[in-house]
């Protein structure tokens, strides 16, 4: 058996950045920037008014109460050619641009109006209530280094320094298919021998939440030729492919016999429960060299092997920075307990943050790798060390799984 480390390291290794293409701000959204974004232009390109109130000369507000003659009137997306002068004040609404004459705001609760003339009843300094020109992002500024994700957040200020078009990396499309003839995904009643497939059902979702565009493939059954012909197509087509079944020791296991006809795989068993068998290698279509990632039939296996390895490599393909879920110190309630035998184990468990503000954790049940009921209520994974488990109240390093 190998480590988890050295099986997540040659996956890895192997596992190339994407194409830089081209997006205009609505299509970059949830990609990553392959080139750090410079402005352009000031953010705000002139200074405005914070609130809504009365622009004025901080110096003829400096003792209060005092009377202000209001000789104008500016709302955003207006403006005026009326300076403000000694004794005088201009109503402004927040975000409308500052009156020359100009220094300062006093807010409206601040203020009483009586026909022409304002009443100042509180006193404030130059600069106060006033976004200057820039104070968010002044020109020539790296706002965002390559390597960030465009979130919402990070599209509005693209679209508020007018980088309309930006470069990021291209998202991987990614093929994911079953093999089995055991597999039953048409709703038909069973036969004997026969289960429903789930596999592919959860890994699409996986694929698609790891920020790839995920390609259905069906169910393949265990026909060599069916499935070499599959396999060379989608090498050709897509970024990468992602298997279940069929990667363990079996004289039936068909995907282990064609992939390691018609690719370069290499087949691990790894010191960890479950997912310990686990295939990665590369398939060769014209002058691309396609990653292919062999999960194992059991859906939990499936599933816990999809997190370490393959979700992190598609990440890393898809330019992203950060390839592990995040992992807390977390506290075991009720303890993990197991049995000593040379593996880590992940357990699924169960987490929520106390009133301490630590994360908390109990286990879902059922941790077998065939038991994927009791692994759908799981929101972590709790790395448990060879030995004997963890006491309950004891801490235990726990992967998130609703955090990237």
């Amino acid at each position: 058996m190998i480590s988890e480390l050295e099986a997540g390291t040659y996956v890895l290794e192997r596992c190339a950045v994407g194409d830089v293409v081209e997006a205009s701000i609505a299509d970059a959204v949830g990609h990553v920037l392959a080139a750090p974004v410079v402005a352009a232009e000031d953010v705000p390109p002139f200074a405005n008014s914070a609130v809504d109130g009365y622009a004025v000369k901080a110096a003829d507000v400096a003792a209060t109460p005092t009377r202000l003659r209001v000789v104008a009137e500016v709302a955003a997306g207006w403006s005026t050619e009326r300076e403000v002068g000694a004794g005088e004040a201009i109503r402004i609404m927040t975000g409308a641009p500052m009156p020359a004459g100009a220094d300062a705001v006093v807010m409206v609760e601040d203020t009483e109006r009586d026909g022409d003339e304002v009443v100042i009843n509180a006193s404030v300094r130059a600069g106060s209530s006033v976004r200057a020109v820039g104070e968010d992002v002044p020109t020539g500024t790296q706002v965002f280094p390559s390597g960030t994700v465009v979130r919402p957040a990070v599209a509005g200020v693209l679209a508020s320094l007018n980088a309309r078009r930006v470069r990021v990396f291209r998202t991987p499309r990614v093929a994911v298919l079953s093999t089995g003839d055991e597999l039953v995904n048409d709703g038909s009643p069973l036969q004997p021998g026969q289960i429903r497939e789930s596999n592919k059902t959860m890994l699409l979702p996986l694929v698609a939440e790891a920020g790839c565009d995920a390609i259905d493939l069906g169910v393949v059954r265990d026909d060599e030729a069916a499935l070499e012909s599959v396999l060379r197509d989608a090498a050709a087509e897509y970024d990468a492919i992602v298997t279940s079944g069929g990667v363990s020791m079996g004289e039936y296991d068909v995907v282990k016999a064609v992939l390691s006809r018609i690719a370069d795989m290499r087949w691990m068993q790894i010191a960890i429960k479950p997912a310990k068998p686990f295939a990665f290698g590369l398939l060769a279509a014209g002058d691309r060299r396609t990653p292919v990632f062999g999960l194992p039939g059991n859906p939990v296996s499936s599933f816990v092997s999809f997190e370490l390895f393959a979700r992190p490599a598609l990440r890393k393909m898809s330019g992203h920075s950060q390839l592990e879920r995040t992992h807390v110190e977390a506290i075991a309630d009720e303890g993990l307990r197991r049995r000593p035998d040379g593996k880590t184990h992940y357990m699924r468990v169960a987490g929520r943050f106390a009133d301490d503000g630590r994360y908390h954790v109990v286990s879902v049940g059922a941790q077998g790798s065939h038991q994927l009921a009791a692994t759908s209520m799981a929101d972590a994974i709790a790395i448990v060390p060879d030995g004997d488990g963890i006491p309950p109240g004891d801490p235990v390093t726990t992967m998130l799984l609703s955090i990237a």
